[in-house]
């Protein structure tokens, strides 16, 4: 209940930075454009030797074109693939831009990848170059470009330690962002000249149902559709001014990749890099952000932490944190009582400055993205005094579909309506369809899936919903099987499973991780193998007390522990249940096409799984 934002008076320079988006060319003109305007004005900012330290826009401007131009010098070409394996920092946004500056695509990629994802992309894209950040991210590196064989040049940003390389140049940042910046910006003003909006600027892989990861052919009309989308919540909601974004989720995911860099750039703000989950706390209260694009879990983990403060901070504090989320829950109900007020007042004036200043003192809105919020905790933040606004939204978008705002009523348990420029529909099935600039061109190199993916120029976005009175989506079943875990990492439980049952221990296997921290499996072991184990073991064979041995785990562990090693960080599979028995057609646990069928084998095991997230 407490005091909503009230929408800013209508600004002409506001009206124009939405014009710059929606008549640029592309994203690398859209940026000059903010870098000729800034100048001077601090953009880039990272932790240095324990100060925060920031590039210009003039200074990120000139290295973005020396890049670009050296790029060219080396020999990559109009439409070349580059690949960027960094965390997130200042070379990020320069190494991204130079890439589309020089004519090219970039591609982003996780730096949790292992060598086999590595030499997926890289085998997939055809990326003719490689920009790295350091040693340890060169590791799985050299060997996914030694099997694939197609890379040309590798450039580090820091010095490397090089292993044995194969055929590839190797090239120093330093040594490739130097030289006469005058000279390189003519050069990069006349080929983005002819780059459009239809024109592809980056290749964001995204987990198929298959496993595969496919590459989303996002050009650079749909992540400026984004922008101008996002830019008019901002604009019309909070107004525009000194905006500071602190960069926090992987710039390699499509929703960061827009909305904490060129959503930025569209409006003239600040970037500033987070040291990473351990130091973020700190990082937020040293930057002082007025917008932040988080997931979830971050939003789950600080308000368990903004609990334990206040309860520790005696009787009054807890009964104002209890009042302020009563208040919360009765505006949320349309149950405002005019009794409330004092009790608000009161809350806006001791418990709520505390809550803010752990933010920076300046946030204006958190947003919400990548997977589900929890109504209860976008509900927290609000009756704290933190605006949340929950997005909605894939990478085959831009990725934003829609995005609550406070002038059409924030409900938590909605994503709020199409954002601008965004048509929505609802199949007959329930299935949510999108149309619009912001839909991408294709995956790359795969015809098949596209045709299946996009209709009629809709977007089958494989979520099930509807709109409410206000046009505000809400989502109520996944169409598709995607895990999305609680960071708002997409893993494919089919990569995983046929993995899994690859292994001579495991006939069957069935993985979780919806909305939560890890992935865990459900295991049938191979009946045959368990055979042989037994006799090995002088145990007599009865499958359900073998599952009770110790030993008898540890062999089937040491099979899914092999299997990680293949994995991803976020794909490994961290705890394991065995099932009571095989999944068959006969106990409707498998179709007659002998695919699992998740929701039966959850009704039946979900104790059973929610118990792995417990010990």
């Amino acid at each position: 209940m407490h005091a909503p934002t009230t929408p800013p008076a209508a600004n002409p320079a506001d009206d124009r930075l939405l014009q710059d988006v929606d008549l640029a060319r592309n994203l690398v003109e859209l940026f000059l454009m903010r870098a000729d305007e800034k100048g001077a004005a601090p953009f880039l900012g990272a932790k240095h030797d324990g100060k925060w330290l920031t590039q210009s826009w003039a200074e990120v401007a000139d290295k973005v074109c020396l890049l670009a131009e050296s790029l060219r010098r080396i020999g990559l070409k109009d439409g070349d693939r580059v690949a960027l394996v960094s965390e997130n920092r200042p070379e990020w946004c320069i190494a991204d831009l130079a890439i589309m500056a020089a004519g090219c695509i970039s591609v982003p990629t996780y730096i949790t990848n292992t060598e086999r994802d590595h030499a997926h992309i890289l085998d997939n894209s055809g990326a003719r170059a490689v920009i790295v950040s350091n040693t340890k991210l060169l590791a799985p590196l050299v060997g996914a470009i030694g099997r694939t064989g197609i890379v040309d040049h590798v450039i580090g940003i820091e010095d490397l330690h090089r292993q044995q390389a194969g055929s590839f140049e190797y090239h120093r940042w330093d040594d490739l962002t130097v030289g006469d910046a005058t000279a390189a910006r003519a050069a990069v003003d006349a080929r983005v000249a002819d780059i459009d909006r239809n024109d592809t600027a980056c290749l964001i892989y995204t987990s198929g149902t298959g496993g595969a990861p496919r590459g989303v052919m996002q050009h650079h009309g749909s992540i400026l559709c984004n922008a101008a989308g996002a830019a008019e919540i901002l604009i019309n909601d909070f107004g525009i001014k000194d905006e500071r974004f602190l960069s926090f989720l992987p710039l390699s995911h499509a929703y960061e990749h827009t909305g904490g860099q060129y959503l930025p750039i569209a409006v003239g703000a600040e970037i500033f890099y987070s040291e990473g989950l351990e130091k973020l706390a700190s990082n937020i209260e040293e930057t002082r952000p007025t917008i932040m694009v988080v997931v979830p879990r971050l939003f789950e983990v600080l308000r368990t932490r903004i609990m334990k403060q206040v309860e520790k901070q005696g009787r009054v504090a807890n009964f104002m944190m209890d009042a302020a989320l009563k208040i919360s829950e009765k505006s949320t109900e349309g149950k405002t009582r005019k009794r409330d007020k004092p009790l608000d007042f009161l809350v806006e004036k001791t418990l709520r400055p505390k809550i803010r200043q752990k933010f920076g003192g300046r946030i204006k809105a958190m947003v919400s993205g990548g997977a589900p919020l929890n109504p209860e905790v976008g509900n927290f933040f609000e009756a704290m005094g933190l605006t949340m606004l929950q997005g909605y939204g894939q990478t085959e978008a831009g990725p934003v579909i829609s995005c609550n705002r406070p002038s059409v009523g924030l409900k938590m348990d909605t994503v709020g309506p199409a954002m601008r420029g965004v048509e929505v529909k609802i199949a007959e099935d329930g299935e949510i369809l999108v149309r619009g600039e912001l839909v991408m061109h294709g995956y790359w190199r795969n015809d098949a899936e596209t045709a299946r993916t996009i209709v009629d120029g809709w977007l089958h976005t494989g979520d099930i919903g509807h709109l409410d009175e206000k046009g505000r989506i809400k989502i109520t079943d996944r169409k598709k099987d995607m895990i999305v875990n609680d960071k708002g990492d997409n893993v494919a439980p089919q990569k995983i499973e046929g993995m899994l049952t690859l292994q001579p221990e495991i006939a069957q296997a069935m993985v979780s991780g919806d909305k939560r921290p890890y992935v865990v499996g459900l295991i049938v072991p191979d009946a045959e193998w368990a055979l042989e184990w037994a006799r090995a073991n002088d145990e007599k064979f009865d499958m359900k007390a073998l599952q009770g041995l110790p030993a008898f785990r540890n062999a089937v562990r040491a099979a899914v522990d092999r299997t990680n090693k293949d994995l991803s960080v976020i794909e490994k599979v961290r705890q394991f249940a065995f099932a009571d028995e095989a999944f068959t057609i006969e106990n409707e646990e498998m179709t007659p096409s002998m695919k699992i069928r998740r929701h039966k084998i959850r009704d039946r095991y979900q104790d059973r799984i929610d118990g792995l997230y417990r010990g």
